[in-house]
């Protein structure tokens, strides 16, 4: 892939790293699975993952934010994205960079999604000087919204919505909205750092 380089960055399991054409393959096998394209609308084919990971490439250059691929550092695995993003739609909340994720099913359960999206917001308040970031979606899923939890976003129900891209009707459509400050991310790491101490 080509375009503006992506920073990488390691944590204690995993390399966040820009996509090669090596994982086109293993990502299309995740968003071909019904089990992790649960709370979307529905599973993607090879073209539309390819595409997806073109934009990922492009928005990298445009937005200097995006997803990185996520490699296991001791074997090598790909298990999926997690990374920044700037929504394409409208909505009250909007303009914003959102944090997410979508790993592969044998990489849940090993706060994977976790650890890296920690470091997705290290890079967005630190590299980018962001002062919020937010997160989103449906109420049912609640792996992502103990991530969301687990890396100090809260909810006010007042800002949940219904999503302008999801139909009418659709059980998909409302969303539960989390978001981080800047201030709230700083005063946990030094809270952190303290108690290391």
């Amino acid at each position: 892939m080509t375009g503006a380089p992506v920073p990488r960055f390691e944590t204690e399991r995993l390399l966040l790293r820009e996509f090669l054409d090596r994982d086109r393959e293993p990502f299309a096998a995740l968003n071909a699975d019904a089990r992790v394209m649960e709370h979307f609308p529905h599973v993607l084919t090879r073209e539309e993952s390819d595409a997806l990971v073109d934009r990922i490439g492009q928005h990298w250059a445009e937005d200097r934010v995006g997803q990185w691929a996520v490699e296991r550092r001791d074997d090598g695995s790909f298990l999926g994205f997690v990374g920044l993003a700037a929504p394409s739609f409208e909505s009250d909340f909007t303009p914003c960079v959102e944090v997410g994720w979508r790993l592969a099913v044998d990489a849940w359960g090993h706060a994977y999604a976790t650890e890296a999206a920690r470091a997705a917001l290290a890079f967005g308040f630190e590299s980018r000087g962001l002062e919020e970031i937010l997160s989103w979606t449906v109420p049912a899923n609640v792996r992502s919204r103990a991530v969301m939890e687990r890396i100090g976003m809260t909810r006010d129900p007042a800002d949940d919505f219904d999503h302008p891209n999801i139909a009418v009707g659709s059980p998909l459509r409302h969303h539960v909205l989390y978001r981080l400050s800047r201030e709230r991310w700083l005063a946990a790491r030094e809270l952190d750092g303290s108690r290391s101490r």
